[in-house]
């Protein structure tokens, strides 16, 4: 499987707590505006996904990601910088 739809796949598994029953995940969701995000559950998620990747996020990106898309993307450059 393609490292960008294993990271996608992860994703959508992390995020599933903080999403509302019915509600589909898919690459264009809009993490705030869809999921209704607040800075403790970004900061959750956070956590789960350097835990997961055993990346460090800076939070210097976080303007940059709106998208579940732009997530994966991020978490992907992570890990190919190393």
């Amino acid at each position: 499987m393609h490292e960008y739809q294993i990271i996608l796949q992860a994703l959508n598994e992390i995020l599933q707590p903080f999403v509302t029953r019915g509600q589909a995940v898919n690459e264009d969701t809009d993490l705030v505006a869809d999921l209704g995000l607040d800075s403790l559950k970004v900061m959750k998620i956070l956590e789960s996904v350097e835990d997961r990747f055993d990346i460090s996020i800076p939070l210097n990106v976080l303007p940059d990601v709106r998208t579940v898309k732009d997530f994966a993307l991020q978490i992907q450059k992570l890990n190919e910088d190393g």
